[in-house]
């Protein structure tokens, strides 16, 4: 019996994802309107960037058409669904609301949140 396969590193499921789509850097970068350069992007291919902004996740998950949860799990910012240790953080964003968010409402949390992360790291 074979062992599973492990999963995908963020550099590997990005380079994977666009060598699937048959995208180069630059095609990439111009599906970004230059949010994500082509540079930066073979930089987090190569695993030399491992932490990108939830902003450059958002961005590659529209132009790639994955979930962007998958990509923010890969990069650490959310635990995998299911896998909530007893005392860990959930991870997941909405776990908060009172009330069901819509997935619109939760995509427009993440984003403010990224920006919010983009301000602590300037200071």
């Amino acid at each position: 019996m074979k062992s599973p396969e492990p999963p995908l590193s963020l550099a590997e499921y990005l380079a994977s994802i666009r060598a699937t789509k048959g995208f180069s850097l630059r095609e990439v970068e111009e599906a970004t309107d230059s949010a994500v350069s082509n540079a930066y992007l073979s930089q987090l291919e190569h695993g030399k960037i491992t932490k990108p902004s939830p902003n450059i996740l958002h961005a590659l998950a529209k132009v790639y058409a994955v979930a962007y949860e998958v990509l923010m799990e890969k990069a650490g910012y959310l635990t995998a669904a299911g896998s909530n240790a007893i005392g860990s953080k959930h991870g997941r964003l909405a776990t908060f609301a009172d009330k069901n968010l819509t997935s619109a409402e939760e995509e427009e949390l993440l984003r403010y949140l990224g920006y919010l992360r983009t301000i602590r790291r300037q200071k």
